[in-house]
């Protein structure tokens, strides 16, 4: 892990795209046959607006210093990383889970909240994975909630694993050796990089 990817300035557009492999056939009666390869990660095209040197600088020695695709870093989007819903509590996993699971028991949730939306990203402790929130939910007057995620877990969950829902850090690398800028008077750099999650 080499550091944290700066959060100035604040990108452009961030494109975010999900990548989930299956094995697809076709019989010769044209009945479609799918099988789910297992995995899923997420992949984010950065943009940045024209920059100064000064504000271009630190980006880019941060990317070079990544050592091309070798390293790995956090990257928290600005865009999505905030959840929809009022995430609010000290949330925790409640009892253990397989990998697998799409449903997630938690608790610690401010009491009767909806406290995520479908859409919505979270991380759980000791895990580099992150997970989106595919329905609505709502802590109930205890303050617990069951979470529907996608991807299935990867790895499984202890109880009371604490729960990530505010500035999401996905773990990611850069998807490519070179790091290209175009750079022009007066004083404007041009700059956009493209992140793969790393699980």
């Amino acid at each position: 892990m080499s550091g944290t990817f700066p959060t100035s300035p604040v990108p452009a557009d961030i494109k975010v795209s999900s990548f989930t492999p299956t094995l697809v056939s076709q019989t010769q009666s044209l009945k479609r046959q799918v099988r789910r390869r297992g995995g899923q990660r997420w992949a984010f095209d950065v943009n940045y607006p024209p920059m100064t040197r000064s504000e271009f600088a630190p980006v880019y020695a941060f990317c070079i210093s990544q050592r091309g695709q070798y390293e790995t870093f956090t990257f928290v989007p600005p865009v999505v990383s905030d959840p929809q819903g009022t995430a609010t509590g000290t949330p925790v996993v409640n009892g253990a889970h397989s990998a697998g699971d799409t449903t997630i028991a938690t608790d610690g949730w401010t009491n009767s909240t909806q406290i995520l939306k479908a859409g919505d990203f979270i991380k759980f402790a000791n895990h580099s994975k992150v997970y989106m929130i595919v329905s609505d939910s709502s802590s109930d007057g205890s303050g617990e909630a069951n979470l529907v995620i996608e991807p299935p877990l990867m790895a499984a969950l202890s109880d009371n694993e604490a729960i990530t829902a505010n500035d999401v850090p996905f773990t990611v690398a850069l998807t490519t050796d070179s790091q290209e800028y175009a750079a022009g008077p007066p004083d404007t750099y041009d700059f956009s990089i493209q992140l793969i999650e790393v699980i």
